[in-house]
């Protein structure tokens, strides 16, 4: 049990003092950046020697990744402790980052047990991009992102929401303006849409756009409404930023003695 409770401390646990536990998430970070730099260079022509580096890591990588994967699994009795550890076991198998762990490392092992056509194998290996997903544990950045979109949704879907539909009636007065001038380019309210989209979000593309004086004048409006709308949501999301540093902030000095520097 002591192996066990050990085990589980230096792979889960997020204190900052634990030597073993930073050297164990530096060795993982470290992983998955050369794992997703080998991805991006196997889109380049490489020599043989170099594409043979690349298997080794991948190799040594997929070992580490299979051991962290096994020892999640038989300490997950450690997080849930209420549970048998049976049930304990399956509630983190089917759990967010378990199925992001099981994913980075299962193209690896699918050829050996299915037969796969190598056009499928070069496809399933894109799934080792997810492994950058598992950085989401070793550093509070993405938790963070996530606990602000969460704590922030029903704004953010209020606003979106508000986008969307100007951009359905925009998309609508557009293709009726400039449909006549433009019957190829403004089909229907479908591609109208598509320069809503362009033109709200500031991108403009220039693939399509108005001809008519009164077209050119609502494209002048949505270009004008689509900075200050588009950019509700940015508010919104930095607000929540700022509010979920403060709360972090206030959570560290609770968490240790301003006097003595020990963990509470």
């Amino acid at each position: 049990m002591k192996i066990k409770q050990r085990i589980y401390n230096i792979i889960n646990d997020n204190d900052k003092k634990n030597t073993i536990g930073n050297i164990f998430d530096g060795i993982i970070i470290t992983l998955i950046i050369i794992n997703i730099i080998t991805v991006i260079a196997e889109t380049f022509r490489l020599p043989e020697s170099v594409k043979n580096i690349f298997n080794i890591i991948e190799i040594v990588s997929v070992i580490i990744f299979t051991a962290e994967y096994i020892l999640r699994v038989w300490t997950a009795d450690l997080i849930y402790k209420k549970l048998n550890p049976v049930k304990a076991r399956l509630k983190y198998i089917f759990s967010f980052m378990a199925i992001i762990d099981l994913l980075a490392i299962l193209p690896f092992y699918i050829p050996f047990i299915i037969p796969v056509d190598l056009r499928v194998l070069r496809a399933l290996r894109i799934i080792r991009l997810l492994r950058i997903f598992k950085v989401n544990r070793y550093t509070s950045a993405l938790s963070t992102i996530a606990e602000v979109l969460k704590r922030k949704k029903s704004q953010l879907i209020s606003s979106i929401l508000v986008v969307f539909l100007l951009m359905i009636v925009s998309s609508v007065l557009m293709y009726n303006i400039e449909n006549t001038a433009q019957p190829d380019t403004f089909k229907n309210a479908f591609s109208a849409l598509w320069w809503a989209v362009a033109t709200f979000t500031t991108v403009g593309y220039g693939d399509i756009y108005p001809v008519t004086v009164l077209g050119k004048i609502l494209s002048a409006v949505i270009a004008i409404l689509g900075i200050g709308l588009v950019a509700v949501p940015t508010g919104i999301i930095s607000a929540g930023f700022m509010e979920q540093i403060e709360k972090s902030d206030d959570d560290d000095k609770k968490e240790y003695c301003p006097y003595c520097g020990h963990k509470l």
